[in-house]
């Protein structure tokens, strides 16, 4: 099935007016060029319907995608990410939004996604099945291209909103369960499909069934997604529902539900079920978990403790969400939107949106100037009425038939001419509306634990400074910073005191309305465990996840299989700091969990990379003859890069001037970070260059590149490093480190001065890089008089990293350097050893008794097996740990 543009026939019932007709221009006299919207920017002076604005399909998969299971999913840019990167939920800017009118354009409509996206190949879509089942005479078995063959197909425009609209607002007072929506959780959108009371009457449904339970074919951790309707309100066909295969007159498209899903006019947005796979009638309201731990507003008194310790509150259907609540915003003045009031023309327009639920129209849209005590009607555009009003007629391969139904299932912009001085007179704007049942938003906030269907009066702050007014929403969607409400936090004010945290005349505020949130305790008692970087990095894979908030690390690996986002909503923090996404999305029940996965806390290097702020060096002092700094990142240049082999490169960076050294002493590393190019989360790594601490201006790093695999993910840092072009910054810390060879066989381990006669150096791979320093530090004296016996474990000879200079240097000193390469993967004519470095080689070449002619150590660098398996060999031989150092 490809996109379904109108026929021919289909253009002329639309009374003279094309579908690629270009939008009208905004008046001449607005006050912005966003005024398109409140008059259809999709219809003309002749037109009377509106039609979808012009679309342009993502071609690209986004970075962040990239990681995940959508890693083959093109997406919108402009989309604002609500839960990170996994899985996509998100709503577009406010002003796009609105700007777009009526209709919303299936890249900027709203995601709501509990899982990753299921693939469909266009081809097989004609064979979608799904079936009707329980509690019918005539169970039902019928793929898509049956639904459009069998079934009369119609056209209808709906607005879904998603129950967590405006959330960030309650999250702001106190953090619910849910994560930030900002107020674009809501689109609207031309469906075409099948009625879905025409196809129960044709399953015909038993006496006693009384609810239509929906089952999708997105898997996720508790089961596939399902929920449910009662019965009366499907068969009723003023209630509008329907099996959906095309929105906007296009293919549905994956993000929304491709190829089939519901629609549930009226309804919170997690009724209407996508990828549709099962429809069961029964008796009794779904019992899918989704249904019962989601889409619920419980009672104000419930903590996020008691909800989670007593199931009785989800179980009970008096709290579940099926109608919307009467809701409104104000889109224009947009958040930190200036007004000059130099010049400035004598109105401004306010204009926003307003919904009902239902099936109820919005009757009026208010604005008040003085916090209440006073209402201005603004003026409604209803745009729905115009598909109304045209009379049957077809549209997008379905039969748009509105005139009978008086149920209003679509959103209506309203706006009000008010004049400037009057804004630079007062200190806030206000919406509110109300429905033909005469519901009206209330006041103050009703504030619950999974924060939804948040409705008070909408309120915009004006500030005047000099000559210009400047407005401010109550909160920016997501982790996005800004809202006079996070200002009036910060400041110490009360957002439930009734008065949006604002001292009224001089008097204290009352006391809170909702009760405070407790400090939750994310740590074990008496914990003591620290934990460096090089630690925390051997655990950024797939398998077993850490991740650091507050500088405190957690192990996610439990999460893997349970957690309600998927595992990649874990895995893509792993070896990160999630502080903020963490304590922005996560609730106090769920913060309440961490203890049971606390492992430790970051040491104070490792703490001061990833979470805390940068101490610049002062610009202005004389530059310092060594480059590293202990407290302080510093940047060096990309100069050059060079290949070994096809996976390995030497860096080479810029110091910054040329008779610069490094300052590293031998046996110590440094840190590098880099910074994702989307998230932005700092990626840090130890490294050992591979250049003479004696070198000035520049550094060398030798690095084994990890790519990705079929099989996994490759290595972030070592990608990373791969990509940067020749000429970029990066950050480097140090020196770091517990070992300091001194020369001559002294060193401090721990600041602790010993004297060694005899080294065992154990490494693998990229590990030879601290072995190697110290090497040659000894081999390079030639009054250094220490044994090192060097044990170098690689899969093929190509694998052996500077395996040159260490015959050089073993050549010239064979009294006192003896090389034992070992392959796992070795050629017929190979002459060293073979197989893994452990317990069998180790006894053979690393026996303690073979050692014991003076004080013997061992540096041990590699990959964590090696490092595990040597380390229980080399206890069971004798050595002590005392006698071990893991770089």
């Amino acid at each position: 099935m490809s996109t379904v543009a109108p026929t021919q026939e289909e253009k002329k019932q639309l009374r003279r007016i094309p579908a690629d007709l270009p939008p009208t221009p905004p008046d001449s006299d607005s006050n912005s060029d966003s005024d398109k919207a409140e008059t259809d920017s999709q219809t003309s002076p002749e037109a009377d319907i509106p039609l979808p604005p012009p679309t342009a399909p993502p071609t690209k998969v986004l970075d962040p995608d990239k990681k995940t299971p959508d890693n083959w999913l093109p997406r919108d840019p402009r989309l604002i990410r609500l839960t990170g990167v996994h899985p996509f939920n998100v709503e577009a800017p406010l002003s796009d939004l609105y700007n777009e009118g009526f209709l919303t354009s299936p890249e900027l409509f709203y995601v709501r996604n509990h899982g990753h996206v299921p693939q469909v190949r266009d081809e097989d879509i004609p064979d979608w099945e799904f079936t009707v089942e329980g509690m019918v005479e005539q169970p039902l078995k019928l793929t898509l291209r049956d639904l459009l063959e069998q079934y009369e197909q119609h056209t209808y425009p709906i607005t879904l909103v998603c129950a967590g609209n405006r959330r960030k607002e309650q999250n702001v007072v106190r953090k619910t369960k849910g994560f930030s929506w900002g107020a674009a959780g809501v689109s609207t959108a031309l469906f075409t499909g099948v009625v879905m009371g025409d196809l129960l009457r044709k399953a015909k449904p038993k006496r006693g069934a009384r609810y239509v339970c929906m089952e999708g074919a997105d898997k996720l951790p508790n089961g596939y997604y399902g929920t449910s309707v009662k019965l009366n309100w499907v068969m009723d066909p003023n209630r509008g529902m329907m099996l959906a295969h095309m929105m906007n007159g296009e293919m549905l498209r994956p993000d929304h539900g491709k190829p089939l899903r519901a629609v549930i006019p009226g309804q919170i947005g997690g009724r209407s079920v996508k990828w549709l796979k099962r429809i069961i009638l029964t008796n009794e309201p779904s019992d899918n978990w989704y249904h019962i731990y989601d889409n619920r507003v419980l009672p104000t008194s419930v903590s996020p403790e008691e909800s989670a310790n007593d199931p009785k509150w989800w179980m009970d259907e008096r709290y579940a969400i099926y109608d919307l609540s009467t809701n409104s915003a104000i889109a224009y003045p947009a958040h930190e939107e200036q007004l000059g009031l130099v010049g400035a023309p004598e109105k401004y327009r306010v204009k926003g949106y307003a919904y009902g639920g239902g099936g109820r129209r919005v009757t009026r849209a208010e604005v008040s100037l003085d916090k209440g005590k006073t209402w201005r009607l603004a003026k409604i555009d209803y745009a729905e009425d115009r598909y109304r009003e045209s009379g049957p007629r077809q549209l997008y391969g379905g039969t748009v038939d509105m005139e009978w139904r008086e149920s209003s299932f679509c959103w209506c912009f309203w706006n009000i001419d008010i004049p400037v001085s009057e804004l630079a007179e007062t200190s806030d704007l206000f919406i509110r509306a109300m429905d033909e049942s005469m519901n009206i938003q209330p006041r103050d906030m009703y504030w619950s634990v999974l924060g939804m269907m948040n409705n008070p009066w909408y309120r915009v702050t004006i500030s005047r400074e000099n000559d210009y007014l400047r407005f401010e929403h109550p909160t920016q969607p997501a982790l996005m910073p800004g809202g006079w409400m996070e200002r009036v936090k910060k400041a110490g004010g009360n957002l439930s005191n009734g008065y949006w945290g604002e001292k009224i005349g001089g008097e204290e505020a009352p006391e809170p309305v909702t009760e405070a949130a407790k400090e939750v305790v994310m740590t074990k008692d008496g914990l003591n465990q620290t934990i460096t970087v090089d630690e925390l990095r051997k655990h950024d894979k797939e398998d077993a996840p850490w991740f650091v908030v507050n500088g405190e690390v957690y192990d996610g690996t439990p999460f893997l299989q349970g957690h309600p986002g998927g595992a990649s909503s874990i895995t893509s923090a792993a070896g990160l700091d999630s502080t903020d996404e963490f304590m922005a999305i996560h609730s106090e029940t769920a913060k309440g969990m961490m203890k049971d996965y606390h492992i430790g806390s970051l040491d104070e290097d490792a703490r001061a990379a990833l979470c805390g702020e940068d101490v610049q060096p002062d610009p202005s002092a004389t530059p310092s003859p060594v480059f590293l700094e202990p407290r302080s990142w510093k940047k060096a240049t990309l100069h050059s890069k060079s290949s070994v082999s096809w996976d390995t490169r030497v860096f080479t960076y810029k110091l910054e001037h040329d008779e610069q050294t490094l300052g590293l002493p031998t046996g110590q590393h440094l840190m590098i970070r880099l910074r994702d190019p989307v998230t932005r989360e700092a990626i840090i790594r130890s490294y050992t260059p591979t250049s003479e601490a004696s070198k000035k201006g520049y550094m060398e790093v030798l690095i084994k590149v990890y790519f990705d695999t079929k099989e996994r993910k490759g290595g972030k840092m070592s990608q990373a490093m791969e990509a940067l072009p020749i000429g970029h910054f990066v950050d480097f810390k140090g020196p770091i480190g517990k070992f300091n060879y001194l020369g001559r066989g002294r060193c401090t381990v721990n600041g602790k001065e010993r004297n060694v006669k005899k080294f065992l150096m154990i490494c693998g791979g990229s590990g030879i890089t601290p072995i190697y320093q110290v090497f040659r530090a000894v081999m390079q004296d030639s009054e250094d008089s220490t044994k090192c016996v060097v044990l170098n474990g690689n899969r093929l000879i190509e694998d052996i990293l500077c395996k040159n200079e260490l015959d050089g240097f073993a050549k010239d000193n064979e009294e006192k350097a003896k090389l034992l390469y070992t392959l796992t993967q070795a050629p017929d004519d190979w002459q060293g050893l073979k197989g893994r470095i452990a317990a069998p080689l180790l006894k053979e070449h690393a026996d303690r008794a073979s050692f014991s002619d003076g004080d013997a150590m061992v540096l041990i660098c590699g990959p964590e097996a090696l490092e595990k398996a040597a380390h229980q060999a080399l206890l069971e031989m004798g050595w002590k740990d005392d006698d071990m150092l893991f770089f």
